[in-house]
């Protein structure tokens, strides 16, 4: 024992051999516990070093306590604090498939409830790995405690100390510059916490996420109903009263929600080498008896990207400024979202269907913010399923939903949401037959195979629907979420689109925006393609009062796109704005006929471009509000009941959702029961 207490002399090797053995403890679990999908040497580099600097930086702490027994059993606490939250992260992950955050750990209580049985079903053989260095170390310190003899150690120079802390810093600048350059705005853009832990680490986690929770705590300690004052007079002057031709002309029937991801407009009634990229939907598009298409209709999504376009379209209201709301206030944000207004004012049941992971985007917890009756995530999905970029292939995911889908009480709201044609594109022969742009871009050539893939997935889910008798009984809302092709590759696109590259111009970028919205209602005979210029923040209002549920009393920053006061200026995040005749980008006017500047003065349009202006600014600057200080908790409007979040658990829907059946018996209204309480999976064409 004597090396050993000489050892105990050493602090640098004492710092040294506690920061490896918690950093080796962190990467087991990074391997062993936690499915952080890395990708490539440069990802697979970051994840080994970023529990390195912040392991130096704490454990570092221990250098400035002079005496050698405090400062042992300093160290000791730091190792201990930090090994119970890797493994309280170790255990919230395998129920959750989440990452604790601050607001979990301080209420603890709440997060016990959430893990179904004992926590010690969760635990496994080999967490003795978590713990056995603190036992170890434990042991030792109470040995050598125990001679009651001094332990003599010089402190170590203060100099020392501060380099150990400087040279963590500098770790961590290092590796933060290769996350961002892997992972561009990875801390403005957050959109799945085990981003933040693959790039960054547990602890950087920890510190961000209370970083962030205080900022919301202090704008939301201030906040009160007297807040609601200018957003309720904003919106109750801006509401546009339903079209009485268009009111209704939906009511009763399921509403199925197809999330086209990173699909744009002009894939719509494009060739490749003489071939359509999208026939099927090209068919419903151009149907000008059952469906209403929008060509003129733009996305609004800002750093949330996809959650950005969720939220706009669940809610009404815009994404924030930087960052995503679903992940920065979808916790606890109160919202009167489509799921929970359907189901209180119509009766509808309601079901997300995704291909990755729940916690992706935060939507595990946000979804039951909003109402969601039932999400099946990745989980629900068969493990043997062919994935590819950012989840498993949507003919997979589409055909497979069918089993859940079946056991639904209709009327249904459902929402499925496609992942395969999301960048980088990835793509294979075997399953993408479709020929590239060839444009020398292979973001911009991949992107229609993919596109053509997801056309050939909804093609195969319609012939399901048709098949089981839902198609003739439901309304479909088809949209494209954000771009898929970004600025910075336009003008590679430019060519295949008939435009010449080296005139391309932020006009160009600005009307690449578009992105579909089709409203297809089988057996409705007064469609064709609509001209009106609308954004996400329009779809709400419209598709509610399709269905005949006045949005009047709802807090809501657009309008309907079919009613005659429909405001048809549509804001982009950035306060930019497009007009039907007019673009706004960043303090320059586009004549949207001929795409160049032009002086409003001199046209005698400046009043109307600062009143267009002044007005996207204004719904900017509510909508931020009324999210960021959650002032939705100060206003219930008439016959609603505000969603209680604890009322839904999305772990054995299958289970729950039969139980429902089996207790309405013959008044159930699913698909299962109305086919005489037998499957129809079998009605699900061979995937091709």
């Amino acid at each position: 024992m004597e090396r050993v207490k000489k050892a105990f002399t050493n602090r640098w090797l004492i710092l040294l051999t506690v920061s490896v053995l918690f950093w080796a403890k962190t990467i087991f679990a990074y391997y062993a516990d936690f499915s952080l999908g890395v990708q490539g040497s440069v990802q697979y580099f970051i994840l080994w070093i970023n529990p390195i600097a912040t392991t130096l930086l704490i454990f570092g702490l221990f250098l400035y306590v002079k005496k050698i027994k405090p400062a042992l059993i300093f160290l000791f606490l730091l190792d201990l604090l930090n090994t119970v939250i890797l493994y309280l992260n170790v255990i919230f992950y395998r129920e959750f498939t989440d990452f604790v955050t601050i607001k979990s750990v301080l209420g603890f209580s709440k997060v016990s409830q959430g893990i179904s049985g004992s926590s010690f079903a969760l635990m496994k053989v080999h967490d003795v790995f978590y713990w056995i260095d603190l036992l170890v170390f434990l042991g030792l310190l109470i040995y050598m405690f125990a001679k009651r003899k001094e332990i003599v150690s010089k402190p170590v120079k203060k100099t020392f100390a501060i380099a150990i802390s400087c040279l963590s810093a500098l770790i961590f600048s290092v590796n933060l510059s290769m996350s961002e350059a892997n992972r561009p705005q990875l801390l403005q853009r957050t959109f799945d916490r085990s981003y933040i832990v693959k790039y960054l680490g547990l602890d950087a986690f920890t510190i961000y996420d209370g970083i962030k929770t205080e900022q919301t705590n202090s704008v939301r300690a201030h906040a009160s109903s007297n807040g609601l004052t200018d957003i309720l007079k904003y919106t109750k002057q801006h509401y546009a009263a339903p079209d009485p031709s268009k009111y209704g002309i939906a009511k009763g029937k399921n509403i199925i929600v197809i999330h086209l991801e990173s699909f744009q407009q002009f894939l719509i009634n494009m060739k490749v080498d003489g071939q359509e990229v999208t026939p099927f939907l090209n068919s419903i598009e151009n149907d000008n008896k059952q469906t209403l298409a929008f060509d003129n209709f733009f996305h609004e999504v800002g750093q949330g990207k996809t959650s950005d376009a969720e939220n706009m379209l669940e809610t009404g209201t815009f994404g924030l400024p930087q960052g995503s709301l679903f992940t920065q206030l979808g916790n606890d944000n109160t919202f009167q979202g489509a799921p929970a207004i359907l189901n209180q004012q119509a009766g509808y049941s309601s079901a997300v269907f995704h291909g990755n992971v729940g916690s992706f985007w935060n939507r595990d917890h946000v979804y039951k913010n909003l109402g969601y009756q039932n999400f099946f995530d990745r989980s629900y999905f068969n493990a043997s399923d062919e994935s590819l970029g950012y989840g498993i292939l949507d003919k997979d995911m589409l055909k497979e939903t069918v089993g859940h889908l079946e056991h639904l009480q209709q009327p249904f709201y459902t929402k499925f949401l496609t992942v395969t044609n999301h960048t980088p594109y990835l793509t294979d022969d075997k399953n993408f037959t479709f020929p590239s742009l060839k444009t020398g871009d292979s973001t911009v050539d991949d992107y229609v195979r993919t596109a053509h893939y997801l056309d050939e997935s909804l093609r195969q889910f319609f012939d399901y629907l048709k098949a089981s008798g839902v198609y003739q009984n439901s309304i479909f809302m088809i949209y494209g979420d954000h771009f898929g092709i970004s600025d910075s590759n336009n003008k590679d696109l430019a060519t295949a689109l008939g435009k010449d590259p080296t005139t391309w111009s932020k006009f160009d970028d600005a009307q690449m925006q578009r992105v579909p919205l089709m409203f297809h209602i089988p057996g409705y005979s007064g469609g064709g393609i609509q001209h009106q210029y609308g954004g996400e923040i329009d779809v709400l209002p419209t598709l509610l009062h399709l269905v005949g549920v006045d949005s009047q009393k709802y807090i809501q920053f657009g309008t309907d796109l079919f009613s005659p006061k429909h405001d048809q200026t549509v804001a982009f995040r950035n306060g930019d704005f497009v007009s039907p005749n007019y673009t706004e980008l960043g303090g320059q006017t586009y004549d949207n006929k001929t795409g160049q500047v032009v002086d409003p003065k001199v046209l005698g349009i400046a009043p109307m471009i600062d009143a267009e202006q002044k007005q996207v600014k204004q719904a900017l600057s509510l909508s931020d509000k009324l999210n960021q200080e959650n002032l939705l908790r100060f206003y219930t409007p008439a016959d609603f009941t505000p969603v209680d979040p604890k009322k839904y658990d999305y772990h054995d829907l299958d289970k729950k959702n039969a139980a429902i059946e089996k207790q309405k018996g013959a008044q159930s209204t699913s698909i299962y029961s109305k086919n005489g309480n037998k499957t129809t999976t079998a009605l699900y064409p061979p995937i091709q």
